[in-house]
């Protein structure tokens, strides 16, 4: 394998910026489980700012803010209505149903994206042998969608279907602030449809670790209580939550950048006889694309890929993912996209038996 490392596999591989590392080794900190944190005080308030809400609880990570979330509207024996790809139903370890008890119905739709028709006519009867519907997940950006991104409608129509219905809606914004600057709306026009969001820090944004829900008030403070339960209460947190006020303030307008990489990197993948995309698929960092057969399969295309120093995901048999991110710059694109275009050319042999695991999802 080569010294040189174009590393695709997923945005949560940033390494900290100089910048963000002295904000975190010059943050103000205290006891964050009894609010006394300065740091993440003002991260939380900032947050809920943002995108218009009352208040907001600092987590350790996507998984945990989501369950959180869920755990602020459900009760025990209560489901959720999401997407069949969502990542709440498929990658965070069957957490709603043993966490909180809660079960997940899947619903499908264009992109990972669920729409009016999908979720009208699917509140279940109030009847003693069923569950009882009581919320709507959604996640923007979609990740085994493809990386795209909710219309501001599409929310509206859907949050304002929720609150005529006694339902309530969360926002698994992963890479929500990827969906704001590739649409051009504001963390505040999409807070205003939904009850609850979750976002990442630690995603296209840079950050060693963290996560955040913002909500009303008393769901917050529910939210805060899980935390507490799954055991994510914090310390001196300021430490990590001082990485993510660094990158609100100096990561999310260059996630355009990672956008246009994604671009770029799509378009020269896809001339390469055996590998198959659409470009105008590409609406933020995620590149998805098939393999041909004849190729062999994606498990196998990527151990070549990483041979010759470029490491992507496989998703499925023939399918792979690459993530663009701050560590990643147009001449690596372009330099990784060569290389592709090189093994393919050349024809690869995947070693016996050479297997990455299981498809990655991050």
């Amino acid at each position: 394998m080569t010294d040189m490392l174009y590393d695709f596999k997923s945005d949560t591989l940033t390494k900290p910026t100089r910048g963000m590392r002295e904000a975190m080794a010059n943050a103000d900190v205290g006891d964050d489980m009894i609010g006394e944190d300065p740091t993440v005080n003002r991260l939380e308030a900032l947050v809920a700012e943002m995108f218009g809400k009352e208040a907001a609880v600092y987590a350790c990570s996507g998984t945990q803010s989501n369950q959180m979330a869920i755990r602020s509207h459900c009760a025990a024996g209560d489901e959720l209505l999401i997407h069949e790809t969502g990542h709440i139903a498929n990658f965070e370890a069957g957490a709603p149903a043993v966490l909180s008890g809660v079960t997940c119905r899947t619903l499908p739709g264009e992109g990972g994206m669920i729409d009016l028709p999908a979720i009208e006519g699917k509140i279940r009867a109030d009847d003693q042998h069923l569950c009882r519907t009581r919320l709507v997940c959604i996640e923007n950006t979609t990740n085994v969608g493809g990386g795209r991104v909710y219309p501001l409608d599409q929310v509206e129509q859907i949050g304002r279907w929720a609150l005529e219905n006694g339902l309530k809606v969360h926002i698994d914004g992963a890479r929500i602030f990827n969906a704001i600057v590739a649409r051009g709306y504001s963390a505040a026009e999409i807070g205003r449809h939904v009850d609850t969001i979750s976002l990442c820090f630690s995603k296209g944004l840079g950050c060693p670790m963290g996560s955040i829900v913002v909500g009303s008030s008393d769901e917050i403070a529910r939210a805060r209580r899980a935390r507490k339960l799954f055991g994510g209460a914090l310390r001196q947190a300021g430490i990590v939550a001082a990485s993510a006020l660094y990158a609100l303030e100096h990561h999310v307008d260059r996630l355009a950048m990672d956008h246009e990489n994604a671009g770029l990197f799509a378009e020269e993948i896809s001339t390469i006889d055996g590998v198959s995309l659409n470009p105008d698929d590409v609406e933020t960092n995620m590149v998805f694309f098939d393999v041909d057969a004849q190729l062999g399969g994606a498990n196998q295309f990527a151990a070549a890929l990483l041979k010759r120093g470029v490491r992507v995901g496989a998703t499925g048999p023939q399918r792979l993912r690459a993530c663009t991110h701050l560590d990643l710059s147009r001449d690596d694109v372009l330099e990784a996209a060569r290389l592709i275009r090189e093994c393919v050319a050349e024809g690869f042999h995947a070693e016996a038996g050479a297997v990455l695991g299981p498809y990655a999802r991050g």
